[in-house]
């Protein structure tokens, strides 16, 4: 059986001193072990626990002179909780000492009592223990030990990144460290960052997955090692032995009761976070009820990622969720078919939902919404899975608020078109309406053009009057962008002619007539009508930043630049808190016309230049761009417009 002995230590292992970050969760355990006998550090497999734990015991070694006793009970044989306690009492009886508990998950639902008895027979004990699970012992305190700290928003790794936007974040300096020892000529350059980043939010900030990875270095380019990764986690993952390779994971999962085990199973069909009401609705059925997984969500709890926020989410560090899954496959009782099907059906409602609440106006709530599922519903507008090409069309043209007014054109067209590719003759009008505007508006309308045909045919034999009314609109958009807004009135008009009274799908009448409006200030600036006091009801807010874009348009023509800057900031705050690019670019051209005119050339430019990230690609050159080129020096020109198009757009709008 072993000597339980051999798991006890007189020291902290040398092996834990090097670690980065935790600075906070160090100096609260320490205050903590100052006055309470029970402080446990919580977090799933390969979070830093046990390293986290070396510092705070070295740390009360060096400030207060404390006896360490440490033990290893991740390595304690099958059986041997007794004759360790027997052990641990004979050395700790009467002294005055910090013993550290490594891994108290291995002794499942006896680490609690184990952990009383010792502090009651041992009074000049404290224990810091380290678990995947709560001990539930009275007067435990907890400290969930968060991952490391990733970027924001990973940037797309195939592209030059700046090393200094993501060199701070405590992920990527533990990567490139452990890259270092793996390869000692590594070195995070402009090339790499932005894979390395994506490494780093890819695994979850969890330092025993990124040192698994780092480790790869001498290998694999951080590019490289990203593409492993998404084709295939649990070989890339495997690669690695003890913590980082998955063992705790996979010891806690052996340990759990078997309806905490069939939760972790169920809980591999979510791709991102998830609340304790999404766990029930997909994963309460069978053997494991509403009731019952809850239950096991509590137990399982600190074992997860948490985020913030009300209700809390949770979310399956990638090493686990990618064991569980495999596990669920095996699964010969097909709950894992049932899962994946109750998942499909929550994020159909959930697109739904998100629509809803954009239809009655409520556009922060449904992008909130939609952007924090947004893992789920990827999964669900995935052409083969069960429901086929047809069910994830149906998903996507729910979203379609999120692909065009909330920016996302280049992901919604990738769902759309592959959906499409797979879908059989007659392909659905919704479908085929949407990706001709968001091609279209990617600066493509050659290639909208098809889709637009095809899409014409199946509205008039679906009877889909709204898709007929978003075909005219969508037209209308590609002569707004090629300067042509007389042509881009005539197909808005139509489009309003043409949409029912509740569409059901897609803009409603106030987008449409925003649209209309904006045309009209370029053709007809006596026509745009003149709102008077607040809207009842609802307000559309997309629709209103791009009516604000008309009004300043026309209060520019009539000499008004101060009334028509305002129009434009309120539009822009909009359209900034919506990621409406399309919006966005055009109203910086228009603010950048009015810089022009008060001769602020070269704030123009740059002006000109942020707006060059978000235009589509075949638009008719900025107005703006025209009165600069004959009044500037071309050089001058294209320095201020690169300094605005690497300058982040508020920094822009907060300057005088």
């Amino acid at each position: 059986m072993g000597d339980p002995g051999t798991n006890v230590r007189q020291a902290v292992p040398a092996e834990l001193s090097s670690f980065i970050g935790r600075e906070r969760e160090l100096t609260r355990a320490t205050a903590l072990l100052a006055t309470e006998r029970l402080v446990m550090l919580t977090g799933p497999a390969g979070i830093g626990k046990t390293r986290l734990a070396g510092r705070i015991a070295s740390a009360l070694v060096r400030s207060r002179g404390c006896d360490i006793v440490w033990v290893d009970l991740a390595g304690l044989p099958r059986g041997g909780g007794g004759p360790l306690e027997a052990e641990l009492l004979r050395r700790l009886g009467g002294r005055a000492a910090l013993l550290v508990l490594d891994g108290c998950e291995s002794l499942g639902g006896r680490a609690g009592p184990f952990a009383a008895r010792l502090l009651a027979r041992c009074p000049g004990v404290r224990i810091l223990a380290t678990s995947q699970r709560r001990l539930g012992t009275e007067g435990e305190k907890r400290i969930p030990v968060p991952p490391l700290s990733v970027p924001a928003a990973a940037p797309d790794p195939a592209r030059r990144h700046p090393v200094p936007e993501v060199a701070g974040y405590e992920s990527v300096r533990l990567y490139e460290e452990r890259a270092r020892g793996a390869d000692p000529s590594f070195v995070l350059t402009d090339r790499n960052a932005g894979a390395v980043a994506a490494l780093c939010r890819a695994l979850d900030g969890i330092p025993g997955a990124l040192e698994l990875a780092a480790g790869h270095a001498h290998r694999y380019a951080p590019a490289e090692a990203l593409r492993r990764l998404t084709a295939d986690p649990l070989g890339f993952l495997e690669g690695g032995a003890g913590r980082a390779g998955g063992a705790d994971a996979l010891r806690s999962h052996r340990l759990s009761t078997p309806e905490e085990r069939l939760l972790w199973e169920r809980l591999s069909v979510f791709a991102g976070s998830f609340d304790r009401a999404a766990v029930a609705e997909v994963c309460g059925f069978g053997a494991l009820g509403p009731g019952a997984a809850g239950e096991a969500l509590r137990s399982l709890a600190p074992a997860l990622l948490t985020e913030g926020g009300a209700p809390v989410r949770y979310r399956l560090p990638l090493s686990v969720r990618v064991h569980a899954a495999r596990s669920l496959a095996r699964d010969p009782g097909g709950d894992g078919e049932t899962a994946a099907r109750r998942h499909r059906a929550r994020c159909r409602v959930t697109a739904e939902r998100a629509a809803g609440l954009w239809r009655a106006g409520a556009q922060r709530e449904a992008r909130a919404l939609a952007v924090r599922e947004l893992p789920e519903l990827r999964l669900a507008m995935d052409p083969l899975a069960a429901a086929g090409p047809g069910g994830a069309l149906e998903i996507a043209v729910s979203l379609w608020f999120l692909w065009a007014p909330c920016g996302l054109l280049a992901e919604g067209r990738r769902h759309l078109e592959r959906a499409l590719a797979l879908h059989p003759a007659p392909r659905p009008a919704r479908a085929l309406w949407l990706a001709a505007w968001l091609v279209a508006s990617s600066g493509e309308p050659e290639a909208a053009d098809p889709l637009l045909a095809e899409a014409w045919s199946a509205a008039v034999q679906e009877g889909e009057d709204a898709c007929l009314a978003y075909l005219a609109h969508t037209r209308g958009v590609v002569a707004l962008w090629k300067d042509r807004p007389w042509e881009a009135a005539a197909e808005f008009r139509e489009a309003l002619e043409q949409l029912p009274g509740e569409p059901g799908f897609g803009p409603g009448p106030d987008a449409l007539r925003a649209a209309l409006t904006m045309a009209l200030a370029h053709t007809d600036p006596a026509s745009v009508p003149v709102e008077e006091g607040p809207p009842d009801g609802p307000v559309d807010l997309w629709a209103r930043s791009r009516t604000g874009y008309a009004h300043a348009a026309v209060q520019r023509r009539e000499g008004r630049p101060a009334l028509a800057r305002t129009e434009l900031k309120r539009a822009l705050e909009i359209q900034l808190a919506l990621g409406d690019r399309l919006g966005l670019a055009l109203s910086v051209e228009l603010l950048a016309e009015l810089e022009a005119d008060t001769g602020r050339y070269e704030e123009s430019a740059r002006l000109l230049g942020a707006a060059s990230r978000s235009r589509p690609g075949g638009a008719a050159a900025p107005r703006a761009e025209r009165i600069l080129r004959l009044r500037m020096d071309p050089g001058a020109f294209r320095a201020a417009h690169a300094e605005g198009a690497r300058t982040p757009l508020r920094e822009l709008l907060a300057q005088p």
